[in-house]
């Protein structure tokens, strides 16, 4: 028996269409669960109302996230291809133009990185902006409320859930080799 695995070949499109379609699964499969959790955590004083935009609003911040991890992962010539066809298949999913959904991926960056700020940590960034999109700060109690910032206990236990949501390029990478 060979000590090694063969890694089979992959070109940018299928690699792109994988993307596309296993967030997209996840999110519809998953994204209950964190309207849950939100909803049950003990940090909020009333029960917090996710609307009915939340399910695209999610899958769009966990589509940057993905796509920084991303650019963790590859070169940044090889990123660039990737990410222009996960743009055109994902423009397609949500009926727009490329350029169109380009413009939105870069603006939930800005808003993601805004929110993050000085911090670098991609998951935090995530859970940050998933707390200020969704306006959870008026269900707080006064003094993170005051403060206008998530109760860390709610930003650990959210980004233990997300976690569920990041793809696994180690994982992929061991299997598939980018032709």
């Amino acid at each position: 028996m060979l000590g090694f695995a063969v890694r089979k070949r992959i070109d940018q499109d299928k690699l792109a269409n994988i993307f596309v379609n296993s967030l997209i699964e996840i999110v519809e499969n998953g994204f209950q669960d964190i309207v849950e959790m939100i909803q049950d955590d003990t940090v909020f004083i009333a029960e917090p109302e996710i609307s009915n935009k939340a399910l695209n609003q999610f899958l769009l911040i966990v589509t940057v996230g993905n796509l920084e991890y991303l650019r963790e992962s590859f070169d940044s010539f090889e990123v660039d291809e990737i990410e222009e066809i996960i743009i055109q298949k994902f423009a397609h999913v949500f009926e727009m133009q490329p350029n169109e959904f380009a413009k939105l991926l870069d603006s939930t960056r800005d808003y993601i990185a805004h929110h993050n700020f000085p911090s670098k940590n991609i998951l935090y960034g995530m859970s940050k902006a998933i707390f200020h999109k969704y306006d959870l700060n008026q269900y707080q109690e006064s003094y993170f409320k005051s403060m206008i910032t998530p109760n860390p206990l709610f930003l650990k236990r959210l980004d233990e859930l997300l976690i569920n949501f990041v793809w696994d390029w180690d994982v992929f990478l061991k299997k598939f080799k980018l032709q």
